[in-house]
């Protein structure tokens, strides 16, 4: 009796196990899994081993020696350098003069701007009505004086941001650095989207900092990480203020915008037109590098045209992912 059962039992196993062996009718046996690609959409086999690949993604502006935008080159005339070396691949290239937007308005609350604040608060308003599409941007309004106060969280309410930007009172000293932080690590960065967008920072102060809690270099390199461009409108209105002025244009080097020093109160509102165009007047092109680590180490950037008389502006680099 006892060796029956047995039998049956190593009978049902060798039956269980050749039908594991065979693919069932409608699913075939399981392929390595390829490079994600739009024909591999969908699959996900068990027990492969992937490699992950980085995609560095740059926005940049291509002027004239007029200061024009250039607006018609084609991914031929430009050439990419990523640590001096070319990419491994550009895999895409567009002309984005449409990318939807997530816009970080920054203001300057603090003593140094009290008498100026009213036209620059008007100035800001304008802008965010005129850049604002509804349909596929989105803004923030965020003041800052000892400390960061987020006005208005992102939305596409033109009327919920202008009524955030006439909340803002100014007062105390400035916390600049910390302000940018902030607005790239716990904003920008986590505005999440399936499509590509132009994350900026638009920066209305007069470039000093007398309270943050993170250095310069920490917030430039958090914009950086984020892919935030900076643009930067100075509230010193003529007057030369070393540090700040310093301060100002190499926020806006470093990450790809463009610094802007009002002469008078007018000008402040002409700033704010140039960035609304150039917004709108970008390329944006994306790349595999080429022997990339996951090191966690900063990668250089640069991006020319290959006939001169065009000027480039972008990103300096990038920090690579860690493993």
């Amino acid at each position: 009796m006892h060796t029956v059962v047995l039998l049956l039992i190593f009978c049902f196993t060798c039956l269980f196990s050749a039908a594991q062996a065979q693919p069932q009718a409608g699913n075939p046996p399981a392929q390595p899994q390829q490079q994600s690609g739009p024909g591999n959409a969908g699959q996900a086999p068990a027990a492969t081993i992937t490699r992950s690949v980085d995609v560095v993604n740059v926005v940049f502006t291509v002027t004239n020696d007029d200061g024009k935008f250039v607006r018609d080159l084609t991914w031929s005339q430009f050439r990419v350098l990523d640590n001096n070396k070319p990419p491994q691949e550009i895999t895409s290239f567009e002309a984005q003069t449409n990318l939807p937007l997530r816009v970080g308005l920054l203001i300057d609350a603090s003593n140094s701007i009290r008498e100026r604040f009213k036209f620059e608060q008007q100035a800001a308003t304008e802008f965010l009505q005129q850049t604002v599409k509804p349909e596929a941007d989105r803004a923030l309004v965020l003041a800052f004086d000892e400390q960061y106060e987020l006005i208005q969280d992102f939305t596409n309410d033109i009327d919920k941001l202008s009524a955030g930007l006439h909340k803002i009172s100014p007062g105390g000293s400035t916390a600049l650095w910390d302000a940018i932080y902030y607005t790239c690590r716990e904003k920008l960065m986590k505005e999440g989207t399936t499509n590509p967008v132009r994350r900026v920072i638009v920066l209305i102060t007069d470039g000093n900092d007398t309270q943050s809690h993170v250095y310069r270099q920490e917030a430039i390199d958090m914009a950086q990480r984020a892919e935030v461009s900076i643009y930067t409108v100075s509230t010193s209105l003529g007057f030369t203020h070393g540090d700040g002025d310093h301060n100002l244009k190499l926020l806006a080097d470093s990450t790809g915008g463009q610094a802007f020093f009002p002469a008078k109160l007018d000008d402040v509102a002409d700033a704010f037109v140039h960035i609304q165009r150039e917004l709108r007047s970008q390329y944006a092109i994306s790349y595999k590098p080429e022997n990339f680590l996951p090191n966690g180490q900063f990668h250089s950037i640069s991006i020319k045209t290959v006939h001169g008389g065009y000027k480039v502006r972008a990103k300096k680099g990038y920090w690579a992912r860690k493993q």
